[in-house]
């Protein structure tokens, strides 16, 4: 009844001219588009915001920061194709890199052209030890973004490179097809040291998955106002008799 009542206050809100209207109105409330309209509108209201709700935001977000994580990770695993520029701005040829399955070590080497599908690892010639990487630069902090005449190149490409120190100065230069793999590579490179992923796409999923679970946990609190304050612990019972002993 709660709902009936809910679907003819909505239909109202929109002062229809006729009963028919009115009628295609309550068609488009059904149970379920109310559910969702009571679930974004509770998204907003003040309780979303109280300590509690706010606290079970902090615990989730540790497990969703691990779920981001494994995915960089495994998507590493799979590998990305990237392309050499020259000095004279030219598309060379291609090299393939990507992480092995213990984490441990990346697998990278030229090809001549452009695969489809993953690349094995047995066919691709060098390898560079997780534990020897000492810093992944970005931008303009990289060794080939740093070469005569490369800072005039369009900011696309800038925002694009990324590069992994190792040893004392050798570096392996990365030029990202796209934004998207840019964050991808940068984001599992900085878990795989122990950093902090801090790209615009772990944001992004850090909002949407944090939002989803929250809303999925508090489907069973509707229309349940959640106290600022645990409930007190009640007295102890007087005897222990409805204590089962299993053994």
């Amino acid at each position: 009844m709660q709902v009936v009542k809910e679907q003819i206050t909505r239909a109202l809100t929109i002062k229809p001219n006729s009963l028919d209207q009115f009628k295609s109105r309550l068609q488009n409330l059904s149970y379920t588009e109310i559910l969702k309209l009571r679930q974004s509108e509770r998204m907003n209201q003040e309780d979303f915001q109280s300590r509690p709700i706010l606290e079970l935001r902090e615990k989730i977000q540790p497990e969703i920061m691990e779920l981001i994580k494994q995915q960089r990770l495994n998507r590493l695993c799979e590998g990305t194709c990237f392309r050499k520029i020259s000095s004279r701005r030219r598309q060379d040829k291609f090299w393939y890199c990507r992480l092995s399955p213990n984490h441990k070590v990346l697998h990278y080497g030229d090809l001549e052209e452009s695969p489809q599908g993953e690349v094995p690892h047995d066919s691709l010639q060098d390898k560079l030890p997780v534990a020897d990487i000492k810093a992944v630069v970005t931008g303009k902090d990289c060794p080939h973004m740093k070469e005569k005449g490369a800072l005039k190149q369009n900011k696309e490409l800038l925002e694009l490179a990324f590069s992994v120190l190792y040893e004392s100065d050798e570096y392996l230069n990365f030029i990202a097809p796209d934004k998207h793999e840019y964050c991808v590579w940068t984001d599992g490179l900085n878990a795989l040291l122990g950093k902090e992923m801090t790209s615009e796409f772990t944001r992004s999923d850090m909002d949407t998955l944090l939002n989803m679970e929250m809303k999925l946990r508090l489907l069973d609190l509707e229309n349940i106002q959640i106290p600022d304050v645990p409930p007190p612990i009640p007295k102890e019972p007087s005897n222990y008799d409805f204590v089962y002993d299993c053994n």
